[in-house]
């Protein structure tokens, strides 16, 4: 097993309220972040979620399904309830999203730095917690690496241009950047993923990845590009799949002993071989999360059982 590591994770958890014609309502802990969280301590990993919870019954189901897996929960002790996204799924198991939230995460205090902080998602536009994110990681990216996913939201980006200059400065402090296509198409109209990612890459990341759904992944690194065919799945929902994506990837970077400030330049310097294994293992990890409902990321021995289908 590796040493758990500790890894922070800050953003915000959503009560999933899944929305099936002609079933009930089934509500799942998630929130990008936490996911993430929760896939890294299913890993194996220490994980530590800097997040608001409200005192509610979602809030409380949210709590048990993080603790759980492993996961420390810290909070600003803020009373607001809970988050929720009523979560729609089409005829292919995609899901589509309509939020309630708030997010006003106030600075709190940690006994000690961690080795890598992840963050993204509503937790990095939403203010006024957004501007506690980006001071965060601006502090604590003297010790650690950071890596960093948009997961756009548009109902909730506020405006464009406001959206994509906060995006630029989160992909500026971050390792690694991780996006979807349909997350740059929303940021950057009509350009190419790849042309994105290498205009990323010269601001300041080891890589940028990319997710393509039912085509694969794409990683842009200084020596190159990979892509990965996705791994050939029946999809009951995609709910989640992206937040696998990224525990998968950080995952992978932790065994190779790539996380943390003093592995920086060794993470700027990535051979084609460690950014293909880092991708496989990233799509296997949503492989594994497509084929069953809700944000349930693979254990380590789901994962090492995907991994092998390459």
């Amino acid at each position: 097993m590796l040493d758990r590591l500790d890894l922070l994770v800050i953003g915000e958890c959503v009560a999933d309220i899944v929305r099936v014609p002609g079933a009930a309502d089934q509500v799942h802990p998630g929130g990008s972040p936490a996911n993430v969280a929760y896939g890294l301590a299913r890993l194996g990993h220490g994980a530590t979620l800097l997040t608001q919870l409200g005192p509610d019954d979602n809030g409380r189901l949210i709590r048990d399904h993080l603790a759980g897996a492993g996961v420390e929960v810290r909070t600003d002790g803020a009373a607001a309830p809970t988050p929720s996204a009523a979560v729609t799924l089409d005829d292919s198991g995609r899901a589509a999203y309509t939020f309630e939230i708030t997010w006003t995460l106030d600075p709190v205090s940690l006994d000690r730095p961690p080795l890598h902080v992840h963050t993204g998602s509503i937790a990095t536009v939403m203010e006024s917690g957004a501007a506690t994110v980006l001071a965060a990681v601006e502090l604590l990216r003297t010790s650690a690496t950071v890596s960093y996913d948009p997961n756009v939201r548009p109902e909730l980006m506020g405006d464009h241009d406001a959206a994509v200059r906060k995006a630029e400065r989160c992909v500026a402090l971050s390792d690694v950047v991780k996006a979807s296509d349909e997350d740059l198409e929303w940021l950057y109209p009509g350009e190419e993923p790849e042309e994105v990612g290498e205009r990323w890459l010269a601001t300041g990341p080891a890589v940028v990845l990319v997710t393509r759904g039912g085509d694969g992944a794409l990683a842009v690194f200084p020596g190159g590009q990979v892509t990965v065919d996705a791994l050939p799945t029946d999809v009951v929902d995609t709910v989640g799949a992206g937040d696998a994506f990224m525990s998968g990837t950080l995952h992978a970077l932790a065994t190779h002993g790539l996380l943390g400030a003093d592995s920086r330049e060794r993470l700027r310097s990535l051979d084609r071989d460690t950014v293909t294994d880092v991708l496989c293992h990233a799509v296997a990890s949503a492989a594994v999360t497509v084929a069953r409902a809700g944000a349930n990321p693979p254990d380590g021995a789901e994962l090492a059982e995907a991994f092998t289908r390459f």
